[in-house]
């Protein structure tokens, strides 16, 4: 049976679309390799200037000076404000995502209006208040909690709209069961429907810090010594701007790439780690997942052949396959049988009580 997977949004294209997609694609990738050229022809004889493509050039900007100085300590400073801002965005998130969800009117109209404030405002414009203001109250490293405190603000915003979707997502039976169940709405909303928005927007959040990371290159705008800034002091004291601007955007790229990488690694790993639900099953069912495992157990005939005359673990007749073996066998446990004696977090018959050690009758 073909897989239709891929197929559900649209149709999968046909012999001639096939053909059309291929030819396309030839003719992208030629533009691109002839604009490339183009590119480094220029860059190598431009028309009043040096050649850009020369050792002279590139040699100050890769060096284990340029590196040590200028690159790995910007990048630290870069990752500092990156921690920080993710910290306090992901608090005011929280506290303002569930400030726009409480049924107190009051609260919930003043969240709406900080955090749509800080949507509204651009990220710059911020950093440049934050830091004119900082400085005239003689505070230190004004530049560095200008940024950090801008970061928050927006993105934190973010995160407030992610946890708001994520609790508006959830099946509204939640709420109703909690609430039949005596719960308030502001406990539901603590205590059930906030812990699985915030389990679902994981992903999402960690996305945001590709953004909370780039973001953070807005800084050099107001003198904070991140990687572009540092990039631009190394170029203005060699002349190779373009250069040193190269290898800054590469270090970008890697960091994002990275963070891409583990956005794309933690949904496979939550879908692992949250137990799929199993259905019940009716006692007379020959479904019976607990049937099938007696008679694969019996299939087995351990101890030499002999077949087992109580079986040793169960479950209930709803029960899951799943680690079946480590709960002990209630019905006909029989005290006097070395074999429904199983230790069961083990699985493995007591050293005194297996059945090889019976003396013979």
């Amino acid at each position: 049976m073909a897989d239709t997977s891929n197929s559900v949004l649209f149709d999968a294209p046909g012999p001639k679309g096939r053909r059309t997609i291929r030819i396309v694609n030839w003719i992208a990738g030629i533009l691109f390799a002839v604009v490339l050229v183009l590119i480094l022809m220029r860059l190598h004889n431009p028309p009043d200037g040096e050649n850009q493509l020369s050792w002279e050039l590139w040699k100050p900007a890769i060096e284990r000076e340029a590196w040590t100085d200028f690159y790995l300590p910007g990048l630290w400073m870069t990752i500092k404000a990156t921690v920080v801002a993710v910290v306090g965005a992901v608090v005011f998130g929280l506290v303002f995502g569930v400030g726009r969800l409480l049924p107190n009117p009051l609260v919930r109209g003043v969240s709406a209006v900080i955090v749509e404030f800080c949507r509204a405002v651009p990220v710059l414009l911020l950093m440049i208040f934050f830091w004119r203001w900082f400085a005239f109250a003689g505070l230190p490293s004004p530049s560095y909690w200008a940024v950090v405190l801008a970061l928050v603000l927006y993105n934190g915003s973010v995160v407030a709209e992610l946890v708001r979707s994520g609790v508006g997502n959830l099946p509204g039976g939640q709420r109703e069961a909690s609430l039949a169940l005596g719960l308030t709405e502001t406990q539901s909303l603590m205590e059930i429907e906030v812990p699985q928005a915030v389990y679902a927007m994981l992903p999402a959040a960690v996305t945001q810090l590709v953004v909370v990371l780039k973001d953070t290159a807005l800084g050099s705008i107001i003198m904070y010594t991140d990687l572009l800034q540092e990039s631009r002091r190394l170029g203005s004291m060699y002349f190779n701007i373009l250069q040193t601007l190269v290898m800054a955007a590469v270090i970008y790229f890697v960091a994002c790439w990275l963070l891409s990488r583990l956005a794309e690694w933690l949904p496979s790993r939550m879908q692992q780690r949250t137990a799929e639900p199993v259905a019940p099953i009716a006692a007379g069912d020959p479904s019976n997942v607990n049937q099938i495992a007696v008679a694969k157990e019996l299939e087995e005939l351990p101890f030499g052949g002999a077949p087992r005359k109580y079986h040793v673990h169960h479950r209930g007749t709803n029960a899951s396959i799943r680690n079946w073996q480590r709960t002990r066998y209630e019905q006909g446990y029989d005290a006097t049988q070395p074999e429904s004696q199983v230790d069961p977090e083990t699985g493995e018959f007591q050293e005194s009580q297996k059945p090889e050690d019976k003396p013979e009758a």
